[in-house]
C-alpha cells in the first residue's frame, strides 16, 4: 500500500518546479492529483505525464489571487474525484527588489500570490477538507510553502521575506484555530533553502547583479559557501518533505515548519 492511497491532492503552482515534482511524487504515492496554475500548457503537460505513468490527474487554470477561480477549482476537484484530502499552497513569486527600489505595485503583486493566494486557498478548500478530515483516521492536510526567508531575514528581497514570514505565522494560527474547532485538519509549512529551480535561478541572478556581473557562476559559488551541506537543494528534496507532511507519517504534526535547507538556518 502506498502512503497516499485513496487521497486527493490539489497543488497550486504545479506546472513546473517544486509543485510539478510534488505532483509526480504524490501520484507515485497513490494520490489523485489536481494541478492548479496559470501556465496552461506546462500544467497540462505535467498532468499528462502523471496519467502516462498510470496516475490520475486533472489540470485546472487557477489564478490563486482570484476568489472566483478558487471556488471553481474546488468545485472541479470535488466533482471529478469526490472530495479533497490535501491542499498544497505552493504558488509563489519572487521579485528580488530591494526596499528602496520596490514599488507599491511590486508589493501588491507579491501579496496577491504569496499571501492572498494562501488565505483564499485555505478558505475555499476548508469545507471539503473538513468533510474528508472527519472520515480519515488522521484528518486532512494543508501544506503551505514558506521559505528560509520566512525564518531568517533576506538581504536580497525584504518584501519576499515579509510575505513568507506571514505564511509561516498564518500556518501556525490556522492550525490552532482548526484544532480548537475540532476540524481534524493539520496545517504545516515547509521552508525550502536555495533550490535548483526557476525561482532558484532568479535568486542567483539577483546575487549576480549585486556582485556587478551577469555571470551566475560567482553567485552560485557565493550561495554554495553559505550551505553547510555544500550543495543546493533539488525539487525532489523539497517535494519529499511535502509528501511526508501530507502523509499519515506526520499524523501528530500541526502548526510546525519543516526546514529543508542543507543547514543554512542552523548557523
Amino acid at each position: 500500500m502506498n502512503r497516499l492511497d485513496g487521497k486527493t491532492a490539489l497543488i497550486t503552482g504545479a506546472a513546473r518546479g517544486i509543485g510539478a515534482e510534488t505532483a509526480r511524487l504524490m501520484a507515485e504515492a497513490g494520490a489523485r492529483i489536481a494541478i492548479g496554475d496559470v501556465l496552461d500548457e506546462p500544467g497540462r503537460k505535467t498532468a499528462r505525464a502523471i496519467e502516462d505513468h498510470g496516475g490520475e490527474a486533472l489540470y485546472i487554470h487557477l489564478d490563486v489571487g482570484r476568489e472566483e477561480e478558487w471556488t471553481a477549482a474546488i468545485s472541479a476537484v470535488t466533482g471529478r474525484f469526490g472530495g479533497l484530502d490535501i491542499l498544497v499552497n505552493n504558488a509563489g513569486i519572487f521579485l528580488g527588489r530591494g526596499l528602496e527600489e520596490a514599488t507599491l505595485g511590486d508589493w501588491r503583486r507579491l501579496c496577491a500570490v504569496n499571501l492572498t493566494g494562501v488565505f483564499l486557498g485555505t478558505k475555499a478548500a476548508l469545507p471539503a477538507l473538513r468533510t474528508s478530515g472527519q472520515r480519515s483516521p488522521h484528518g486532512s492536510v494543508i501544506i503551505n510553502l514558506s521559505s528560509v526567508a520566512g525564518v531568517v531575514g533576506s538581504s536580497n528581497d525584504p518584501l519576499y521575506s515579509m510575505t513568507k514570514g506571514g505564511v509561516a505565522l498564518f500556518t501556525k494560527s490556522a492550525a490552532l484555530e482548526f484544532a480548537r474547532k475540532g476540524y481534524r485538519i493539520r496545517v504545516n509549512s515547509i521552508h525550502p533553502g536555495t533550490t535548483q529551480s526557476d525561482m532558484g535561478d532568479q535568486v542567483l541572478a539577483i546575487r549576480a547583479r549585486n556582485l556587478d556581473t551577469n555571470d551566475l557562476e560567482p553567485a552560485r559559488r557565493q550561495a554554495l559557501a553559505r550551505i553547510p551541506m555544500g550543495r543546493m537543494g533539488t525539487t525532489t528534496d523539497i517535494a519529499k518533505g511535502i509528501v511526508f507532511l501530507a502523509s499519515d507519517d506526520a499524523a501528530f504534526m500541526t502548526g510546525t515548519g519543516l526546514v529543508v535547507d542543507g543547514g543554512i538556518t542552523a548557523q
